[in-house]
């Protein structure tokens, strides 16, 4: 019952990450939680294209985002492997998660942009998929590194691959799955659980709430014939409108309610 965000650099090792994260947790025996991971090839979309202007992009980040927020719940590990580059999509993320009432982490891949450079190029010259230069760059240059003060960053687990390499056995793999798989109870020391506020709650129909709403509805039912019988001086109420869809009353107000008077209906509304 967790949602994990993987963050790093184009070329930086995030979808490696992902899936040694996501064996890690699989392997383990008394993990009752299923492991899904979220990215881009699980819809074929492609990086260049989505990544081509903002609108893509944009659009790119709404297709994730909504299978997110579908796939979250308390019996199941989202992991969501893309750039998740920008700091105000980063905390989208953490309030679906927060509304859920679920755990949250981000996972961070340390690398160069230099050495991103360089396994862009080889990833190339093996024929694999590629950032263009252009879009590359772009991207670079717009990355907005994690910061574990922030909220929606928090915690935050990092790898360096260009020193370490990633492999089930990194630091940051090891921590994340600590965390995620840690029991909680009144002892426990570092887990967080975020809990939905009240403008994220759905309201639930009390019954208070529903005598209320009883209320107000006999109450304007009875102001409609108040008034109607007003208009009519005495004489036979016709047709009232009660509301839409609703049927009309063609009857007078004394059949309507039972009242010998107007004074009785006054007292009882």
């Amino acid at each position: 019952m967790a949602l994990v965000v993987i963050c790093g650099q184009p070329c930086s090792g995030k979808s490696t990450a992902a899936t040694c994260l996501a064996e890690s947790l699989r392997a383990l025996a008394d993990l009752k939680e299923t492991v899904r991971i979220i990215d881009e090839s699980s819809f074929h979309l492609d990086r260049n294209r989505s990544y081509d202007d903002m609108p893509s992009e944009k659009n790119l980040r709404g297709v994730l985002r909504s299978e997110v927020d579908r796939s979250i719940s308390r019996d199941a590990i989202v992991i969501v492997d893309s750039l998740n580059n920008i700091k105000g999509y980063r905390y989208e993320l953490w309030c679906l998660a927060r509304a859920a009432g679920i755990r949250y982490c981000v996972l961070y891949c340390d690398v160069e942009d230099n050495q991103c450079r360089d396994w862009n190029r080889e990833r190339g010259e093996k024929g694999d998929a590629t950032y263009d230069d252009k879009i590359f760059e772009d991207l670079v240059r717009r990355f907005e590194r994690p910061d574990r003060r922030n909220r929606w960053d928090s915690p935050l687990f990092e790898l360096w691959p260009s020193r370490d390499g990633i492999n089930n056995s990194s630091v940051g793999i090891v921590d994340a799955v600590s965390y995620l798989t840690k029991k909680v109870d009144s002892k426990s020391r570092g887990v967080k659980i975020l809990q939905p506020t009240i403008a994220t709650q759905t309201a639930r129909v009390s019954d208070a709430n529903s005598l209320y709403e009883m209320d107000q509805a006999t109450q304007e039912v009875i102001s409609a014939l108040v008034e109607a019988q007003s208009h009519a001086l005495g004489g036979p109420v016709a047709e009232i409108s009660l509301g839409k869809h609703l049927p009309t009353s063609t009857s007078t107000f004394r059949e309507q309610l039972g009242y010998q008077s107007f004074e009785a209906c006054d007292e009882r509304s």
